[in-house]
């Protein structure tokens, strides 16, 4: 019988290893896996490379983890915000990689890993300092930039119903990056608030089908001081 749901996220991520690639779903604040980020520090593994729509926020989530000193590099497209002090301390005293790429060449070099294509020519970033040393080609009149895929070793991110063969469904914009990164890594752990009988899912309302998905755990939602729960994406 195909049982995915994990009892704890400590017990999900026991097998995550120093060096691995992580592919982590969020665009902003909006949908990040924060109890597996918390796990993943609880973890342990160091000398990671992290793929992030951005580089944190704050002191928390992926912040936490950066200023832990486990991440060795990070892949994103918005590094530097408001409240992304740690990032900027980091990388300004050399002890983070960082690597720059437009958000949309982020998906598709994820969705490339996914699909198994071995390199793709893009227009982005043509004539631009993210095109330094890279192969570029002219196609019918137009400038190109070879791209190559990002695989993870590990994927986590952040669902909302999901059924013991893993088949998960999202909610509004905490879908993001998290149909695309499980696709993309070898390994994938989701958090959902609820976990469903088979069959219980529309078909239809499946984005990412349970091949994609390792492990899943259940959380609570982050109860507010009101004494209400907070939906947050």
């Amino acid at each position: 019988m195909i049982n995915k749901i994990a009892d704890s996220v400590a017990q999900a991520l026991s097998g995550i290893q120093d060096g691995s690639t992580v592919l982590i779903g969020g665009f902003g604040t909006s949908g990040i896996p924060g109890e597996l980020i918390d796990g993943l520090i609880e973890q342990g593994a160091r000398e990671l490379t992290v793929v992030n729509n951005n580089a944190g926020n704050g002191d928390t989530g992926l912040a936490a983890l950066l200023k832990t000193g486990q991440v060795r590099k990070i892949i994103c497209s918005f590094p530097r915000q408001v409240d992304s002090w740690v990032f900027d301390d980091l990388y300004r005293s050399g002890k983070i990689e960082l690597e720059l790429v437009a958000q949309g060449n982020l998906a598709e070099r994820m969705r490339a890993a996914a699909a198994g294509i071995g390199a793709f020519f893009c227009p982005t970033a043509y004539g631009t300092e993210l095109a330094k040393g890279k192969e570029t080609r002219e196609i019918n009149g137009k400038h190109y930039v070879l791209e190559y895929p990002i695989h993870g070793d590990v994927a986590l991110i952040k669902a909302e119903k999901g059924d013991r063969w893993g088949n998960l469904t999202y909610r509004m914009s905490a879908r993001n990056f998290g149909p695309v990164m499980a696709s993309a890594a070898k390994f994938t752990v989701a958090t959902v608030h609820e976990i469903v009988e088979l069959g219980e899912l529309d078909p239809e309302s499946v984005v990412t089908p349970g091949i994609y998905v390792s492990q899943v755990v259940k959380i609570e939602r982050v109860a507010t001081q009101a004494g209400g729960f907070k939906k947050a994406a």
